[in-house]
């Protein structure tokens, strides 16, 4: 940061992000658990690697939060999605490397990808 300009462009990024994570309404939720486990295992970098997709497709129906722990710490990081009318999907030993697919095929085309879901990993 060399400038008032790049600091108004630090503040004006983190506030997008902060309007992904607070949206209301009849979204869709993405939840990652960050709970001491999910932090340990990687979940903060998937967290943010989820806020830098959204706002890159600059995708306006999607909501992204975060929980305490989720329950299955040997999976960690799980991230939890939520689609209006649809049953709950849990992605497990998620990293940012697999987040963009998820955004594709699962948030934008809603087509799950289960080589990542928790019936995978067992």
């Amino acid at each position: 940061m060399k400038s008032l300009a790049d600091l108004q462009a630090i503040r004006e990024k983190m506030q997008r992000q902060m309007d992904l994570r607070d949206a209301d309404g009849d979204q869709i939720r993405v939840v990652v658990g960050m709970a001491t486990c999910g932090i340990a295992a990687g979940a903060r970098p998937v967290l943010t690697a989820f806020l830098e997709e959204i706002e890159k497709r600059d995708l306006k129906n999607i909501t992204v939060a975060q929980t305490g722990c989720i329950g299955v710490c040997r999976l960690e990081p799980i991230v939890e999605v939520y689609v209006p009318g649809q049953e709950k999907v849990t992605y497990v030993k998620m990293s940012p490397d697999k987040v963009p697919a998820v955004v594709s095929e699962h948030l934008v085309n809603g087509r799950v990808v289960t080589d990542y879901t928790i019936g995978a990993a067992e």
